[in-house]
């Protein structure tokens, strides 16, 4: 296994963590499929996502793989008018990561950060380690404070 950034930067703050390896499917690269392959309950497997807001900054949202995020409960978190998900060719050059891979640690730049307050109900969870294949299993209450980031209601 291959150490990500997001290792990398987890293990310099001395932050615990555990990663979890599936087999990817580039024809399915959601994050249930991601559960699935691991034998997990998709509520707590995390994806991440980015937008871009209304004043052309960029927020992080962080919610479980099976839900949609609430664009207008995302915007209110953020304290904005509106959010919407930036496209895909964006990622890379913006974050340094790829969908299917996006970490919410190690981005190129440090970006507001929100976690759906339901992951507060899990001991731990699971996030990308930046890497298709890869995930960080980590307390949630850990990855608040390392992306310093807040909890909110961020789903429908």
């Amino acid at each position: 296994m291959t150490k990500t950034n997001a290792m990398r930067q987890l293990e310099s703050a001395g932050i615990p963590f555990g990663v979890g390896e599936y087999e990817v499917d580039e024809d399915d690269l959601s994050g249930v499929h991601a559960a699935d392959k691991m034998g997990l309950d998709p509520d707590k497997v995390f994806k991440t996502l980015v937008c871009r807001d209304d004043r052309g900054g960029y927020e992080v949202f962080i919610i479980p793989v099976a839900y949609e995020l609430n664009l207008k409960k995302c915007a209110a978190a953020a304290r904005v008018k509106r959010v919407e998900m930036i496209h895909v060719k964006e990622l890379l050059p913006l974050t340094g990561y790829i969908r299917g891979g996006c970490s919410p640690i190690g981005m190129k730049k440090k970006f507001p950060t929100w976690i759906d307050e339901c992951a507060t109900l899990c001991e731990h969870i699971y996030v990308s380690a930046g890497q298709r294949g890869l995930q960080l299993i980590i307390e949630p209450e850990a990855l608040c404070r390392f992306v310093e980031g807040e909890f909110a209601d961020l789903i429908s």
